[in-house]
């Protein structure tokens, strides 16, 4: 079975729906992946919805493209190659599914950072944000708290004092207050990571509450309290803010997923043992291309270009 990997969380209905309608347009399915599909299909309801809108949508886009009855027909048919049908559909698809997601966040938020575009706020209590690339805040002050959500990508706080309005951050289904403080919290895959680089700060996740102190990080989600905190390096843990992204001994596809919030288009991996490669280096998050052919020379990788915008690599 061909592995359409990408750095994308398929767990996700959508995206998942999108990886199957994939597979589906570069051939018919085998016994084996017909069923897998049929189970993923059958396992929620919202999978099938998903998969049922994607189809959908695809379609009518592809109903817009011009005809090609005028072309002669072919005595034989063979299943088409990656680079043709599948890739074609993976770069309409992804900017269809992607897309949609991103204009969902950007509606719903009152700062927003776009796809390779850092941007440094101050808010209306003298509390400075800065964001990183493909990262969203809503803000929600009130007379006796500022409370903001991060809903999207990685940003660093630092708060004005004003001990009659907490300064409360919301994100992956817990929150973070600060105690006199300057902090950074990323998204990633549902969790969220806090670094603190002043003070402390305390975060609330899972049914319980834990006290960050400076120097040090924790994660937590929706479901799983914060773990105990860990003394890190807050100037490699925060080296987006000058422009460096570092990764060490990281999956290609999740450094491809955090190259891709500073380049516009996608990069994909192919098959699993490629995606699986890890990735150490520092590289320049202004020039993404020149991280990828790093990259790329590194672990001996192959890329097709299939246009400016779609890139796959392969081992």
């Amino acid at each position: 079975m061909t592995d359409y990997s990408d750095g994308f969380d398929h767990d996700s209905p959508r995206v998942a729906a999108v990886n199957w309608w994939i597979r589906m347009r570069a051939g018919a399915l085998s016994a084996a992946e017909k069923a897998e599909f049929d189970a993923w299909r059958a396992a929620d309801p919202a999978n099938a919805a998903a998969f049922d809108d994607m189809a959908e949508m695809c379609g009518f886009v592809e109903s817009l493209a011009p005809s090609r009855q005028a072309e002669p027909p072919r005595a034989a048919t063979r299943r088409p190659s990656l680079a043709g049908v599948a890739t074609i559909a993976a770069a309409l698809c992804l900017a269809i599914a992607v897309g949609f997601g991103d204009l969902a966040t950007w509606l719903r938020s009152d700062i927003y950072a776009g796809v390779g575009d850092r941007k440094s706020v101050t808010l209306e209590d003298g509390s400075r944000v800065e964001l990183d690339a493909h990262s969203a805040i809503a803000l929600h002050f009130e007379p006796g708290r500022r409370r903001l959500t991060l809903l999207e990508g990685e940003a660093w706080f630092q708060v004005a004092p004003d001990a009659a309005r907490p300064f409360v951050v919301e994100a992956a289904g817990g929150s973070v207050t600060a105690l006199g403080t300057a902090f950074d919290i990323a998204i990633d895959k549902g969790e969220a990571r806090v670094t603190v680089t002043a003070h402390s700060v305390a975060v609330a996740s899972g049914g319980d509450s834990v006290v960050v102190e400076e120097g040090a990080q924790s994660a937590f989600s929706a479901e799983r309290a914060a773990r105990a905190p860990e003394t890190v390096d807050v100037k490699r843990a925060t080296a987006w803010r000058r422009g460096r992204l570092i990764f060490e001994n990281k999956p290609l596809g999740e450094v491809l997923a955090a190259l891709g919030r500073h380049r516009r288009g996608y990069v994909y991996c192919i098959g699993e043992a490629s995606c699986a490669r890890r990735v150490t280096g520092v590289f320049d998050a202004e020039n993404p291309a020149q991280a990828l052919r790093e990259i790329e020379a590194f672990l001996g990788l192959r890329a097709i270009h299939v246009t400016d915008y779609l890139i796959l690599l392969h081992g």
